[in-house]
């Protein structure tokens, strides 16, 4: 795991109107490490992840406090371009989300909007996205066909591989398995372990053991406050707090 920070959060607030929805949230994340967020639904863990590629970015009624910083440089600096900034982030929803084009399409159309590589490398590089989404044999064959013809596992590989399109800084993964097969979950998770030799990683999962095996470290989330944050076994067999102990064992969330 580096030691220089890669994305630093600080003092982060955030309101939908009048409802503070985030409280005074501060951590760092390493390049090279997976971080996973828990916490009981509604804690404020989407929201987090949310912010650190500024999706709240045009919400009405959205008001956010404190500062985030990747390679050292505000997000929020005036002179920061968000479209530009979101390209430095995958993303990756539950529910998959392939665009209603191609498959092709889905991960080529990203690289050739922000010029990843030149059009003579694209369909190498589009082969090598679906490859280390584990989806390339599954798809060589049909790659112009609809991203909609695929199976749910096969449209989040598909997400994963256009999100590894734009050769990002940071991946986040908003619970990535929740909706797919215990099979297409090994692949993801076996990426994330790939990921992180070149990128950093946040996770949000409500799968403990999923948890235990991909993440570095474990922030635990509570009534919007990251109540604390430790390496992966400290947090889950040494835990500080009696909610985070409670969360783990199942008593709420």
């Amino acid at each position: 795991m580096a030691d220089a920070a890669k994305l630093s959060v600080r003092e982060l607030s955030l309101w939908y109107g009048h409802k503070q929805a985030l409280d005074r949230v501060s951590f760092d994340l390493s390049s090279g490490e997976c971080l996973a967020f828990i916490g009981p639904s509604g804690c404020g863990k989407s929201t987090m992840l949310k912010c650190l590629n500024r999706m709240h970015e045009g919400q009405r009624d959205v008001h956010i406090d404190g500062e985030i910083r990747l390679d050292g440089r505000s997000i929020y600096d005036a002179s920061v371009d968000s479209p530009t900034l979101r390209r430095r982030f995958g993303w990756v929803a539950q529910k998959p989300n392939p665009f209603a084009w191609s498959i092709h399409e889905n991960v080529a159309y990203p690289s050739r909007l922000h010029a990843i590589v030149d059009d003579d490398a694209l369909e190498g590089w589009v082969e090598t996205c679906l490859r280390r989404a584990d989806l390339w044999d599954e798809v060589k064959d049909r790659l112009h066909a609809p991203a909609f013809d695929l199976s749910g596992g096969q449209q989040q590989r598909l997400c994963i591989a256009r999100a590894l399109s734009t050769r990002p800084d940071v991946m986040l993964m908003d619970e990535p398995c929740g909706s797919i097969d215990p099979s297409s979950t090994a692949h993801i998770e076996a990426l994330i372990a790939e990921l992180r030799e070149t990128s950093a990683v946040v996770i949000i999962t409500h799968n403990m053991e999923q948890a235990r095996r991909v993440a570095d470290r474990v922030a635990y989330f509570h009534l919007g406050r990251l109540l604390e944050i430790a390496p992966t076994e400290a947090l889950f067999t040494a835990p500080r707090h009696a909610e985070t102990r409670g969360f783990i064992a199942g008593r709420f969330g």
